[in-house]
């Protein structure tokens, strides 16, 4: 009876854990399609094209613009989730390999984790913070493909984003939305877009002409690494701790170096796939749908143990005593 409620009790989480882990699967294959289909020195032009277009149709959608303070609390979350992040992101995307782009995004579970308790008073379990340093390890050996000199400039771009959005989840969880999480990703994308048009026609100039490949890879970009990818991922921060959906995004990582591997034919080996089992086994360790199983089995083996010690036998199955 016990194990039936626990997995009634659970399987919510385990359902919004899997749909938030759709956004870094979409947001792994950034790399790749910057890489072979964006016009090249773009990062600005990209991110504002990937935010504002999507962010548009779901304002369209849902007809309601933000009121009081929400004016200046959607422009901050648009600038840390969408502005600086998506630059920095493709920054990091024009200048590094498409692995070792994703493998940065390893630390931000611990600086999510970091921010939360103060912020939102989120004090990480033990078992949390160590999967966070698992998956770190596992990403360096994903990192290990990449021989050669690093870009600095890429390097930094791609942790400046993980910082960027850090504090952009955080904020998320402290602002408790006051409507529907489509309307509020709306403001949060046509904010962020809108911050990026002028700096981008400053730094960067006019917009490039754009081929037939390069419209489709915006597309794929704005409506499923960013409609989609942002709707489950503040879905995610809504309903489970940040540390947890922090976490979950270590499958970036994972998702960009099987991409590189397929597509990109990036070195792949013995240690690229131990560090693979090392960041999903922290994902996974990191969730509290797992830590409740981990709970029930250790109260059932905990009684198991009691009645053995008093000299009870153990239940057969269907509840049974053996006489």
């Amino acid at each position: 009876m016990e194990g039936n409620l626990i997995s009634m009790e659970t399987s919510p989480q385990l359902n919004v854990a899997l749909t938030t882990a759709v956004a870094p699967i979409a947001w792994g294959s950034t790399y790749l399609v910057t890489q072979s289909w964006l016009p090249p020195d773009r990062p600005l032009f990209s991110a504002m094209v990937r935010a504002l277009p999507i962010g548009l149709l779901l304002l369209v959608r849902g007809r309601e613009l933000p009121r009081g303070e929400w004016w200046w609390k959607a422009a901050v979350l648009g600038a840390c989730n969408i502005s600086l992040f998506f630059a920095l992101l493709f920054l990091g995307a024009y200048r590094l390999p498409g692995g070792l782009a994703s493998t940065t995004t390893a630390i931000s579970p611990l600086v999510v984790m970091l921010l939360a308790w103060p912020a939102l008073g989120e004090r990480a379990p033990l078992s949390r913070v160590a999967a966070g340093f698992v998956g770190i390890v596992g990403v360096g050996l994903l990192v290990l493909r990449n021989p050669g000199d690093v870009d600095l400039i890429g390097l930094g771009g791609a942790l400046g984003a993980v910082l960027a959005s850090a504090v952009g989840f955080v904020l998320v969880k402290r602002w408790p939305p006051p409507t529907d999480l489509l309307t509020v990703t709306s403001w949060q994308l046509v904010a962020g877009g809108l911050l990026l048009v002028p700096v981008a026609l400053v730094v960067e100039g006019a917009p490039p002409v754009l081929d037939a490949s390069a419209v489709g890879a915006y597309g794929y970009l704005s409506l499923v690494g960013t409609g989609l990818a942002y709707v489950c991922w503040f879905g995610g921060l809504g309903r489970l701790p940040a540390g947890s959906v922090s976490l979950i995004g270590l499958i970036n990582p994972v998702v960009g170096t099987a991409l590189g591997v397929w597509f990109m034919q990036e070195t792949f080996g013995l240690a690229q796939a131990v560090g693979m089992v090392l960041v999903l086994g922290g994902v996974l360790a990191g969730q509290p749908v797992l830590a409740a199983h981990l709970a029930a089995l250790r109260r059932r083996m905990g009684r198991h143990d009691a009645r053995c010690a008093h000299g009870s036998p153990p239940p057969l199955p269907g509840g049974l005593t053996p006489r």
